[in-house]
């Protein structure tokens, strides 16, 4: 937590200004029991009605002031607190981009989206709380009993022993509660992953009838999450009534000192109900306290949070600048590569040696599992090789900046993502400068031109392009990568949506590309692959056969098992 709170520096004026303004409230606060007992002592006694009417006004003007007081230190404290999560949330958004996907896999994307909301909304909370009472609280409590002190000394050691037994309560409960409000994030992550998952997923658990399942399955992780924020909030919940008995019995005690005293002749009754205007200041500020406590240890628990995800460090490293000598003259060469995701058991690439010259169409194919999906995306460099290296266009790509080498490749990934907007916007996230001539060029090769022209380039596109159908989406995010013009287009099973008669068009049109792109085509089709220049086979990570489909289908039992099988069922190319 402590290093999120350098980010408060631009905030310096409103940290100092906000406890400033609460101290000035603060002292307002302490000097009215001193009017009151004032219009007692005098006003009442004497019947001086022009002096209560004096004290009065007084009073009033008092509260103007601390309400003044109070309003400007609310705006300073709301302005830094608000203005310090916002630059978190911002900070902890561009490192999450920033993050290699072996990181981004690690911490998961519920956890990350808890961190960015939940946890960020707590340390706002926090600093709020903190700028508003660190100062003003403790500063009536002990003002409340110097103030006591000087009205009469014997009556006021109740305040003395008073704090420290309070104090102590409260301690002992923020203590207990530190470790538990831990468990109670850690388990709202679950219940947030499993939502995630669930909503995600809505269509096939209605298609196996299995809604009751998944209520009972988030029942039980968001009743896990009750027990805890239950058994935390009674713990925490006692230390408001336990400062209340502790208080209010010292007021018993003190109004009985009092009165004692009272009769001695020795403080006056003003001086009596000033005193109990203290004490009932101190049990306000004792409570605020107590509250302030819980929440500022949520807000540091929450900051921890935040701060573990900022430490983590992408594995991925870079230089200033990309190497400019080439080591080779390939489009992409996979030199004896091996590949293991981190906390894996198996290897998922083994021993591959690949060499693809500029402009070849390159397919690979195999069972599920096999590291089709593996191998292309060592080549934009999201994963770094266990073993062996990854050359793009003779350089290794550890020898790149990763803008450089990601700015000439151009990925569809299996899974087809469309973001919020119009169908330009999500078009110019591949190339920002691109005309809409150069979008449409895009749009027609992927086969989209049928449902989109350039006049609906402004349709609207819903979050995930649900209004799309599953091959209209494979279609506009294939268009969107070649809108980037890429040197490497890269398909990640990207068509298994599209029908045989379209996915055969649209491999006609990525033929008629420019000459020195290269593209690499993953594919559980036979079909969609059958003319690439060069073919892999992948059989549980292990490259099992490297070939043209003629030459594939003499030597490689694995891939002919797979032409077998489909054509058997009719397939057409």
């Amino acid at each position: 937590m402590g290093k999120l709170l350098k980010h408060l520096k631009k905030y310096r004026k409103e940290c100092f200004f906000a406890p400033f303004f609460k101290l000035c409230e603060a002292v307002m606060e302490l000097c009215v029991p001193l009017i009151v007992a004032s219009i007692i002592d005098v006003g009442i006694k004497n019947s001086d009605n022009s002096y209560i009417l004096k004290m009065m006004l007084l009073l009033i003007v008092f509260a103007l002031a601390g309400l003044t007081f109070a309003v400007i230190a609310q705006y300073f404290s709301a302005k830094a607190a608000v203005g310090f999560a916002g630059k978190i949330r911002h900070i902890l958004f561009s490192h999450i981009q920033r993050l290699s996907h072996n990181e981004i896999d690690n911490i998961g994307t519920s956890t990350m989206i808890t961190r960015l909301l939940s946890d960020t909304n707590q340390v706002q909370v926090g600093v709020n709380l903190t700028l508003r009472l660190v100062l003003r609280s403790p500063l009536i409590s002990i003002g409340a009993m110097v103030m006591a002190f000087t009205i009469d000394q014997k009556t006021a050691l109740v305040f003395l022993i008073t704090i420290p037994v309070v104090f102590a309560v409260v301690m002992l409960i923020t203590l207990k509660c530190i470790p538990m409000y831990k468990k109670v994030q850690s388990k709202l992550d679950k219940v947030l992953d499993m939502t995630r998952g669930n909503l995600t997923g809505t269509r096939v658990i209605r298609a196996f009838c299995m809604e009751n399942t998944e209520i009972e399955n988030f029942g039980s992780v968001n009743d896990d999450l009750t027990v805890m924020q239950k058994k935390v909030g009674g713990i925490s919940a006692l230390s408001n009534p336990l400062t209340y008995v502790l208080l209010n019995f010292a007021i018993i005690v003190l109004i009985n000192i009092g009165a004692i005293r009272v009769n001695a002749g020795i403080i006056t009754q003003g001086a009596v109900v000033a005193l109990y205007n203290y004490m009932a200041q101190m049990l306000a500020e004792l409570v605020r306290i107590a509250g302030f406590i819980v929440n500022v240890t949520r807000a540091v628990a929450c900051g921890n949070r935040i701060q573990s995800v900022l430490d983590a460090e992408s594995v991925l490293t870079e230089p200033e600048t990309t190497k400019t000598d080439k080591e080779n003259d390939y489009a992409v060469y996979f030199d004896n590569v091996t590949f293991k995701y981190s906390g894996a058991g198996d290897i998922s690439l083994s021993d591959l040696t690949l060499k693809v010259e500029k402009g070849d169409t390159v397919g690979i194919i195999g069972g599920t599992g096999a590291g089709k999906s593996t191998l292309v995306n060592l080549i934009p460099r999201f994963y770094d090789v266990t073993e062996g290296n990854v050359f793009v266009d003779g350089i290794n790509v550890k020898d790149y900046k990763l803008t450089d080498l990601r700015d000439k490749i151009g990925i569809v990934p299996q899974k087809a993502v469309l973001f919020k907007g119009t169908v330009r916007s999500n078009m110019l996230i591949g190339n920002e400068n691109a005309t809409d001539d150069e979008i449409m060029n895009a749009i027609n090769i992927a086969q989209a031109g049928d449902f989109i022209n350039i006049n609906s380039l402004d349709n609207p596109v819903e979050e995930g392009g649900k209004n799309f159908s599953g091959g209209q989406r494979q279609r506009l995010t294939i268009a969107r990568a070649l809108v980037r013009k890429p040197q490497i287009l890269i398909l990640d099973d990207s068509s298994s949506a599209l029908d045989y008669v379209t996915d055969a068009a649209l491999r006609r049109a990525i033929k008629e590309l420019p000459e020195n792109t290269t593209t690499f085509m993953v594919s559980q089709r036979t079909s969609s692959i059958q003319h690439a220049d060069k073919i892999v086979v992948l059989d549980d990570g292990v490259p099992v056969g490297i070939g043209t489909h003629d030459e594939l289908l003499k030597n490689c039992t694995v891939y002919k098992e797979i032409y077998d099988s489909q054509f058997k069922k009719g397939s057409v190319e």
